[in-house]
């Protein structure tokens, strides 16, 4: 394993994906990745519908064969934030902890980081992270969880170590 994992950033957001507002959460998320060393292979923005969500998790996932996967909006308590719906869909197992830290993190920052419905998950070898939808918090978010990503990446590609030892 030599370190190097490919990446992609799936922005959600209906007036993205319309043309009506920069994507600078995607833009942002991808930077952050590609300064701690990541191919972002995949850049795109969809809209708020867990159909095409998932179809693009999948497809990541399966068939471009990407180790990581952010996405960027649809965690809130909008009736058009779908983002979790669509990643219960599709992935095989939760990992819990990642949610849990960025929460963490933002709740030293503001009380609405509560709000937030973001879930990390499994799909095969691939991790996949929710993210808010704007630069402030995918740069909060993303930073918390970044240390621990090429460690979780690798033991997913099946890195036999022990972890005491990483």
């Amino acid at each position: 394993m030599d370190g190097s994992f490919k990446a992609g950033v799936l922005t959600i957001s209906d007036k993205g994906s319309r043309g009506e507002r920069i994507d600078e959460s995607g833009k942002a998320a991808a930077e952050m990745l590609k300064k701690a060393g990541f191919d972002v292979a995949k850049l795109e923005i969809v809209p708020d519908n867990i159909r095409k969500i998932a179809d693009i998790l999948i497809k990541w996932a399966d068939k471009e064969k990407l180790s990581l996967i952010v996405t960027s909006g649809g965690t809130g308590l909008s009736p058009t934030d779908l983002t979790p719906q669509a990643m219960k869909q599709v992935i095989d197992y939760e990992v819990p902890g990642i949610a849990e830290a960025m929460r963490s993190e933002s709740m030293k920052m503001t009380p609405h980081a509560m709000l937030s419905r973001a879930i990390a998950g499994v799909r095969g070898r691939c991790l996949i992270i929710n993210l808010p939808g704007s630069p402030r918090g995918v740069q909060e978010n993303l930073s918390v969880v970044i240390p621990a990503l090429k460690h979780g990446l690798a033991k997913l590609e099946g890195d036999p170590s022990d972890c005491a030892t990483c």
